[in-house]
């Protein structure tokens, strides 16, 4: 096996070492000082204060004199790279009624304006520092806190104090004034519009049900429309100084970097930090309460019937109990992993029912402790159709099943088994985390006022009382997990009258006979007792590919893999497998089973084993079965491990030698096909989610969301007749990519892939079919049912596709990064006319048609023309002139930290090499990844653009309210109306 250190993995193997060379962005400083407030090693860190739970030794922690916390620590992953979090505790929870929504506005105002940025130039200044806005720059309010995120590449000391010292900036000064609020009150109103609709009111009604008498039944962070728009620069800074004070922060510093550095840098940017004012403590959040009368052995409370006619049913009930601090001790730990272990065996036996033909399309339960206001206990189902007491009763008595009998220590040790996989491979992996999950980690132990463990710890708490996870014990857990001072129900549905709120009531309070039928019986299948693919194949060639120490091997029957051994991500082995000719291969009416196979196809077995013989022989490993359709071919996707890697393999190509064809799981994806059908009309979202593939291919029935008609009309056996022939076309592909022994996994292959039948090709005329684009003319509209204000637009180009101009595909991906950042500045600042609008080309490499380039936004029915205008106008502004040196700096430098970072992963790697035993162009081109990114000129982006933006115009879709007409404008005014 090769070791390649992730440090030195990347494109610099490839690629010159001259278009790796770093770009001097700052004038050096001052070393930072030595941190004085680390904790002593004898000490006990603030995270620790009253745990038992053996300390991470990987963390460094300090305390500074004004309430400042921090923790730093090294890491690796990605190199180079520093993940920064600055958490204030205080979310929506801490707002006044008159204040709703200021948790969220402040997280917007503190990038607007701030000691060391002025005016809109937090996003271009973290660009030149090689950070991408939205994914390595980024914030969230929830209601129990606000955090600002950086992940910083190429880092430096030099970049890391800069950093720091713009984070601080804008936690310590932000410029919170009345023209700054006015400016992002609009903003945030465009955010709030775009997650508006029946799913927003229905998630909002059912929190007011389920934590009636509390803050959080009404503090959503987004807020409200009155108080917003009522915010001035006063009442903000008011919410600012009561909460954003150095006792509420903590701040959490991972990366490539020595950890002394780390903390040196916030002690020397927060330490003088003073709040000003008293320390104000937080507010109650409040207890669920039973009301007064409530049975005490079944105490329902609140219920709620929230109609929704554009949504599908779902039912939550939740048994409810006060969210109280603990004590993060290893004991309390255990309880959690007996409480999961509860909820594990009842969650298997229902997916068990519902796979058979239940009442119900899923169902799960699951304990969470929300917001700091209560734990709970959640049933949530999606009921079948109105008879949603007929699921409601098949779920309470698998339940009561579970409450009234152990499980037998078959069932616990197979669910031992599940959780034993997941803690060692933590294990395994540990050097390999990434830095930014990290930081987060300590950040939500923080939000929940829990300690961090290491993986290690979790393992040897989990080993050490697995004795303990008697059948009896477990009993008690599930029987603790469903007592509660109140039980409260909201049920959403899309039908006036199907429920009553005395009805679900009372339903609740029946007495439910124990419907042992669900449990599942112990089964012993084995890998050893399954049919042979077929006769070991024998391989054909096998050679490096010329790039790292990557191999190809082709077997007689035609299978070709490609596999790279390293240890770069220890535990980890990524497989995939490509075979047919994906979409091209779809006929025009089969669209609706092209569609089922991404729910269906796997469930349906392989040879005689169904779902649940497939779970068994999963117990204990790592297995994955991800299927997708694409453009050029069809795919099978998995994370393993070398240790599961042949059974894994086995899976895959057994599924295409014999696959079977249980009915049922097609019968239940066509049900959830269904349901989920009505919900796309309800917002400009879902019409885009439903018909946006299809009308930009030129309303081609292969890429159409099946209507319900068309899933009443398929059939199992249709299904069979469909995707049996495919499973049956070559050529194949197998690509492997992780730590594994590679003369292990070539004879591992050669008994799997290597033993399938020969595989017959797509006909010429499956190949050549092609996706066309639609004509540029009258906007196309479409109308959602959802609510007046909302509204969505699509303004389109062709571009190109296949591997021929795969280089030329790269420097679109510039060109269309400046679109997007003129777009988003163009949009977002015209009276907050949109939220995020978002430019992106696809360049399909497997087949030889359908690229494009698309420019999307979600906004006021008033100012789609607006963004045809704006998105029209950019792009003859890209084609008519060269951008300027900052701008272009702006877009490529966080491409080039973006590629840089990427490629020290395997995956990376995999996609990149992907189709390259069908093509084998791909291969040389890696060498010119990089520089096409990052060498792309200013000139080369203006032909470009003349190339795509100047031919013609573009193809544009308006998604609009039901009524409403749409009025466009692109060289000359151009009204189309549709009700």
């Amino acid at each position: 096996m090769t070791h390649f250190p992730r440090a030195i993995r990347r494109l610099a193997l490839v690629l010159p070492a001259a278009l790796l060379a770093s770009q001097p962005l700052l004038a050096q400083e001052p070393a930072a000082p030595t941190p004085q407030y680390l904790t002593p090693a004898d000490g006990t860190p603030w995270i620790y204060e009253g745990s038992d739970v053996p300390r991470d030794e990987e963390w460094t922690f300090g305390e500074l004199p004004n309430g400042v916390r921090y923790a730093v620590r090294n890491n690796g992953v990605p190199p180079d790279q520093v993940s920064v979090r600055v958490r204030i505790d205080a979310g929506s929870l801490h707002e006044e009624e008159s204040e709703r929504g200021y948790a969220h506005l402040l997280e917007h105002l503190l990038f607007r304006e701030s000691k060391y940025l002025g005016p809109a130039e937090a996003i271009p200044t973290w660009q030149r520092l090689g950070a991408t806005f939205g994914s390595d720059t980024n914030a969230e309010t929830s209601p129990t806190h606000t955090v600002f995120k950086l992940d910083l590449p190429n880092i430096s000391t030099t970049k890391l104090a800069e950093s720091m010292k713009l984070l601080s900036g804008m936690v310590r000064s932000p410029v919170l004034s009345d023209a700054n609020v006015r400016a992002e009150v609009p903003i945030v109103m465009a955010e709030k519009r775009e997650r508006g609709g029946p799913g927003e009111r229905a998630g909002n009604a059912s929190r007011e049900v389920l934590f009636a008498g509390q803050r959080l039944a009404t503090r959503t962070p987004i807020g409200t429309e009155e108080t917003l728009a009522a915010a001035t620069g006063a009442s903000v800074s008011a919410f600012y100084k009561r909460w954003y004070r150095p006792e509420n922060v903590v701040v959490v510093a991972t990366g490539d970097m020595d950890p002394k550095q780390l903390a040196a840098e916030i002690e020397a940017w927060f330490g003088d930090w003073q709040g000003e004012g008293p320390h104000v403590p937080a507010p109650a959040f409040g207890d669920p309460v039973a009301p007064a009368g409530a049975d005490p052995d079944n105490p329902v409370g609140e219920i709620g019937v929230i109609v929704e006619p554009d949504l599908p049913r779902s039912f939550t009930y939740a048994v409810m109990r006060p969210w109280r601090p603990v004590q993060d001790t290893v004991a309390y730990n255990e309880g959690l992993l007996r409480d999961a272990l509860a909820q594990a065996l009842i969650n298997r036996r229902l997916e068990s029912r519902a796979r058979a033909g239940g009442s119900y399309l899923y169902a799960q339960v699951a304990q969470d402790d929300v917001s700091r206001s209560a734990d709970m206990t959640f049933v949530n189902f999606a009921p079948l159709t109105g008879d949603w007491k007929a699921a409601l009763d098949d779920i309470r008595g698998v339940i009561a099943d579970a409450l009234a009998t152990p499980p037998s220590q078959e069932e616990i040790d197979r669910e031992l088994a599940e959780f034993e996989i997941v803690f060692t491979s933590q294990v395994e992996q540990r050097r390999v985390l990434p830095g930014p999950r990290l930081a987060d980690d300590v950040v939500n132990a923080v939000d929940i006022r829990e300690a961090i463990a290491a993986p290690e710890t979790v393992l040897t708490v989990f080993n050490s009382m697995k004795a303990t996870l008697t059948p009896e014990r477990v009993l008690d857990h599930t029987r603790a997990l469903f007592a509660g001072d109140v039980i409260r129900a909201a049920y959403v549905t899309p039908t006036t009258g199907e429920a009553s709120e005395a009805a679900i009531r009372a339903a609740l309070g029946e007495d439910i006979a124990a419907d042992g039928e669900a449990r599942i019986a112990a089964q012993a299948i084995s890998f050893d007792e399954l049919p042979p693919v077929g006769e070991p194949g024998e391989i054909a060639t096998q050679a490096p590919i010329g790039v790292l120490d990557i191999e190809q091997v082709e077997f007689a029957n035609g299978v070709k893999a490609i596999l790279w051994a390293n240890d770069a991500e220890p535990g980890r082995v990524a497989v995939k497998v490509r075979f047919g000719a994906g979409y091209r291969a779809i006929d025009p009416d089969d669209a609706v089973y092209a569609n089922l196979g991404y729910a269906a196809l796997i469930g349906s077995g392989i040879g005689e084993l169904g779902q649940e013989e497939l779970d068994v022989l999963a117990t204990g490993r790592k297995f994955g079965f991800d299927f997708q359709v694409g453009d050029g071919a069809f795919t099978f996707y998995a994370q393993t491990r070398e240790q599961d890697l042949e059974e894994q393999l086995y899976l895959f190509a057994a599924k295409l030698a014999m696959p079977g064809w249980d009915p049922n799981p097609v019968i239940r994806a066509k049900a959830a096909g269904k349901l989920a059908y009505e919900s796309y009309g309800s917002n400009p979202g879902g019409i885009l989610q439903r018909d946006l593939e299809y009308l930009v291919r030129d309303s081609d029935p292969r890429f159409r969301t099946p209507t319900p008609e068309m899933y009443d009309a398929a059939t199992p056996a249709g299904f069979r007749e469909f995707w049996e022939p495919l499973l049956a076309q070559g050529p194949v592909e197998v690509l492997v990519f992780g730590e594994f022994d590679k003369a292990e996994t070539v004879e591992a292959l050669r008994r799997t892939f290597g033993a399938l039948a020969p595989r017959e090709a797509p006909s010429a005329a499956v190949l050549e079919r092609a996706v066309d684009f639609p004509e540029a003319g009258a906007t196309v509209v479409r109308h959602h049912r959802g609510d007046a204000n909302q509204a969505a637009a699509v303004i389109a180009w062709p571009s190109g596709a296949g591997v021929e101009n795969l280089r030329e595909s790269r420097r679109l991906e510039v060109l269309t990064s400046l679109f997007n950042n003129r777009l988003m500045d163009a949009m977002r600042e015209h009276a907050g006319a949109s939220y995020s609008p978002v430019v992106r080309s696809d360049w399909p490499s497997d087949v030889n048609s359908g690229g494009r380039i698309a420019a999307l936004a979600q906004l006021r029915p008033e100012d789609v023309p607006v963004f045809f205008a704006e998105a029209e106008r950019i792009a003859k502004e890209l084609a008519s002139a060269p951008v300027g040196e900052d701008e272009y700096n702006r877009v490529v430098e966080p491409l080039r930290q973006y590629v840089s970072r990427a490629s020290t992963g395997n995956l990376f790697w995999l996609y990149q090499l992907e189709g390259a035993t069908v093509d084998a162009r791909r291969i040389p081109m890696l060498r010119f990844l990089l520089s096409d990114y990052t060498q792309t000129t200013p000139a080369d982006l203006q032909v470009l653009a003349q190339k795509y933006f100047g031919s013609r115009e573009g193809w544009r879709l308006a998604v609009i309210p039901q009524g409403q007409e749409v009025v466009t404008a692109s060289g000359g005014e151009d009204a189309v109306a549709g009700r």
